[in-house]
């Protein structure tokens, strides 16, 4: 899998670093909701995204993800209530439990209709999989 990531991300010009370690994203996970209700969801998963897979950083450790929080400009001891409260718990559990039910193994899935396109895809896949299920081109 992550020889396949890296092989992507070189096809498309795009930073991949070493990674020596799988870390649990679970705190990740809903510290983006958070940053998601919070209108800074895509740059909180930004930074998720290149401190994990770029720079190696593991995203278990909650002083890094304070770090990026404070980066993308949210309130650093907010996001310290919401990980101690671990309030967006539950919203995660059911996007899991979502994607159990819907086959989902791997991020990102892209799903229209009944068809998917499981990983890290080039463009003119994601292209056929929207053609063939009826987008038009403007």
């Amino acid at each position: 899998m992550v020889g396949q990531l890296k092989r992507t991300a070189e096809e498309r010009g795009l930073p991949f670093g070493e990674r020596t370690m799988t870390c649990n994203s679970r705190l990740a996970q809903e510290l983006g909701l958070w940053a998601e209700s919070r209108g800074k969801g895509e740059a909180f998963h930004m930074a998720a995204f290149r401190a994990y897979f770029v720079d190696g950083i593991n995203l278990a450790k909650i002083p890094h993800l304070l770090e990026l929080v404070k980066n993308i400009g949210l309130p650093v001891g907010e996001a310290e209530e919401i990980l101690a409260s671990r309030s967006f718990k539950e919203a995660v559990d059911q996007d899991w439990a979502d994607s159990r039910v819907k086959n989902i193994t791997a991020v990102p899935t892209f799903v229209i209709n009944h068809h998917k396109l499981v990983g890290a895809q080039g463009y003119e896949k994601l292209v056929a999989l929207v053609t063939k299920n009826g987008a038009k081109k403007r």
